[in-house]
């Protein structure tokens, strides 16, 4: 039996099939403006991390995965400048939109001292950062690979759990916010089953101190509910 198919964790009773090499789907869209793509080249590699670190010594090391629109990674930034936030992202138009904030055409860029981009795989992070080294993970409206089998690809999974916990300190802060019901069923289910984390907080109405976004004004627009959880490393 090929790797890929051996059984490996298991989620609410169900067999679940380790995580492949790549979760993501496609990392373009439709065709960069020239200018977006300028921003890649120049801008990006003083951002990337950890190639280039913070331009401050930070307090605690924050860590997002699935950055998208980039607006929530940059309030969180900006509301806590002591620490220092890494953002994960690999849809590159998502990353040009956000250079192109911080560079508008004929202006000098502003690049935020505690705010640095990873345009990778986020797992492929995760295993290098020494373990109880971040101090908060945020996984804000995830892709829900709603198919049964396109389980294997979702964020939220044993195996990731199992590294998600050892890079967090003890008493750190997993905060997930999903609107797919299929997402919502998946978080408790497999949280249920995590001994390492303890649930902190849930509710369906989106915290004080958590920045919104505009794919959650879309989807409460659009009807769907969020869900809002907050679980803590034991």
């Amino acid at each position: 039996m090929a790797a890929e198919e051996t059984v490996e964790e298991t989620a609410g009773g169900k067999a679940l099939k380790p995580p492949p090499d790549r979760l993501y789907g496609r990392a373009r869209g439709h065709a960069l403006r020239a200018r977006q793509e300028e921003l890649i080249e120049t801008l990006l590699p003083r951002l990337r991390w950890p190639e280039r670190n913070f331009a401050i010594a930070p307090k605690e090391l924050w860590l997002e995965v699935g950055a998208g629109g980039f607006e929530h990674a940059e309030a969180i930034a900006a509301a806590n400048p002591e620490i220092g936030l890494v953002a994960c992202e690999v849809f590159v138009n998502c990353i040009a939109s956000l250079l192109s904030r911080l560079a508008p055409e004929g202006v000098e860029p502003t690049i935020p001292p505690n705010l640095r981009v990873h345009d990778d795989d986020a797992r492929a992070l995760l295993r290098t950062l020494p373990a109880g080294s971040v101090s908060r993970l945020f996984l804000m409206f995830p892709d829900p690979w709603p198919k049964a089998r396109h389980a294997k690809r979702r964020f939220v999974h044993p195996a990731i759990l199992a590294e998600v916990a050892r890079v967090l300190r003890p008493g750190g802060l997993w905060r997930i916010a999903s609107d797919d019901p299929t997402y919502q069923q998946w978080v408790e289910e497999v949280f249920s089953n995590a001994e390492a984390f303890s649930l902190l907080s849930k509710s369906g109405i989106r915290p004080p101190d958590w920045p919104p976004t505009r794919y959650e004004a879309k989807a409460i627009k659009a009807g769907r509910q969020p869900h809002y959880w907050t679980f803590v490393v034991k």
